[in-house]
């Protein structure tokens, strides 16, 4: 019998988008897969873990404790580990949790497959004749209407608290006709909307074709037909390629929204974080994006606590936050991360405590921007992609809205029906609600 394998993915969309590769090959050679589900199958539980930073640690790990405890009470059988945590810590991990039957690191990952087909091979050949069973083709439904699209590894940018660079190695471009062809695919198996992700995106280019390739890259993906939305993460403020503006700009399947990290604002931040760029040049470019694209939705991430922040440093980037009015935030407190230059040089010297209260501070005060920038969208009539349904309300997003970490709409559900996931709909927003948007179709 073929082997059931229920997939469990941790941390970023990076990671999902590795799964749902694991998930293809799992598919080719005729195994059965499930992922995140809700019920365990009793064969093999594959997690895909994630090493970024302390949190994203203890949750892997809970999670592969957890399952040695259901393979011990015998609810599975093997448990197999792979992704960032176990490419950065494999040996410490087979030596603290042997209950593992085997671990895999972020790129050696296809070998499971292989392994696993050996495993076969050999239990073919002793079975009295038996052919293998043939499964059903199986469909790979993770997000559905939607996909991210992964167009580089690693990240040469080396900042001073990041970890990526050692788990991950230097970037490393993915061609621009294979990342094409498949969008192409995926358009044809329905899939409308793509976010294009990397660990560092206005990178994309420069180790194959020598420039950056960004803005060309997107361009091309735009005139696919059937593409309707794409929606661009993690970008770098150092060095940013303006013609990618351009491109968003004209072409209407591109959303006016941008990830842009830039953690800090102090020069005195900056320069230890090792960002290669200043306050002065972070304000201009801000002020160049909102020019260049009227309307543009931006997304960032502030840390707090990083290693001598001072309160001075920290009412700047309070000031800062205050008047770049970005339309999404997200926050988080500095973890020191084993082997950076800033674990190596600096020292984790704040306290855990004022970093706790530094970052409720600064959430507090974009929960108020957050709040002033939703109740303008009240009355305004804009373009929405269904994601589900969800008890009496059909939950959708606009443009400005990437899935899962951005606002959602609600919209009322009547008669037990709506329109399907992955439609696009216009509707008139009627009222706001904390971080989510409540309209009616148009």
């Amino acid at each position: 019998m073929r082997h059931t394998i229920d997939v469990i993915t941790m941390g970023c969309s990076k990671n999902l988008v590795d799964s749902e590769n694991l998930m293809r090959q799992f598919e080719r050679v005729g195994y059965a897969f499930y992922h995140n589900p809700e019920t365990l199958h009793g064969d093999i539980a594959v997690v895909n873990t994630c090493g970024f930073i302390g949190d994203a640690k203890e949750e892997s790990i809970a999670e592969i404790l957890e399952l040695c405890n259901r393979k011990e009470e015998g609810e599975i059988e093997r448990i197999f580990v792979m992704g960032c945590l176990s490419e950065r810590y494999r040996q410490e991990l087979q030596e603290e949790i042997p209950e593992v039957d085997r671990f895999y690191g972020k790129f050696d990952w296809k070998q499971m497959v292989a392994d696993l087909e050996a495993e076969q091979a050999a239990a073919d050949s002793t079975a009295s004749g038996c052919a293998p069973c043939s499964l059903p083709h199986s469909t790979l439904h993770t997000t559905g209407h939607f996909a991210y699209i992964k167009i580089s590894e690693g990240c040469n940018r080396k900042c001073a608290y990041c970890a990526i660079p050692l788990i991950t190695g230097p970037h490393k471009s993915r061609p621009m006709e294979d990342i094409l062809d498949e969008v192409e695919r995926m358009v044809a198996d329905g899939v409308h909307e793509f976010q294009i992700i990397a660990q560092e995106l206005t990178f994309y280019g420069i180790d194959l074709y020598h420039e950056q390739k960004i803005a060309e890259l997107i361009e091309r993906m735009a005139h696919i037909p059937g593409v309707e939305w794409i929606r661009l993460h993690y970008a770098y403020p150092a060095q940013f390629p303006l013609d990618l503006l351009r491109v968003i700009r004209e072409n209407d399947n591109v959303c006016k929204y941008l990830d842009l990290a830039l953690q800090h604002i102090s020069d005195h931040m900056l320069d230890r974080m090792q960002r290669h760029i200043t306050k002065a040049e972070t304000l201009q470019l801000i002020e160049t994006i909102r020019r260049e694209v009227p309307g543009i939705c931006l997304r960032t991430t502030l840390m707090v606590g990083f290693p001598g922040e001072t309160d001075e440093d920290f009412r700047e980037l309070l000031e800062f936050t205050r008047q770049a009015r970005f339309e999404r935030m997200g926050a988080f407190a500095y973890s020191e991360e084993e082997g950076t230059y800033a674990a190596l040089n600096y020292g984790d010297d704040i306290s855990e405590e004022v970093k706790q209260q530094r970052l409720e501070e600064l959430m507090a005060l974009q929960q108020e921007i957050s709040a002033d920038i939703l109740s303008g969208m009240v009355g305004q009539e804009y373009r929405i992609t269904v994601d589900r349904c969800e008890g009496d309300w059909l939950v959708g997003r606009t443009e400005y809205d990437s899935p899962e970490v951005d606002c959602e709409v609600l919209l009322p559900l009547t008669e037990g029906t709506g329109p399907e996931p992955g439609t696009f709909h216009n509707v008139r927003i009627t009222r706001t609600e904390e971080f989510d948007l409540y309209g009616e179709f148009i």
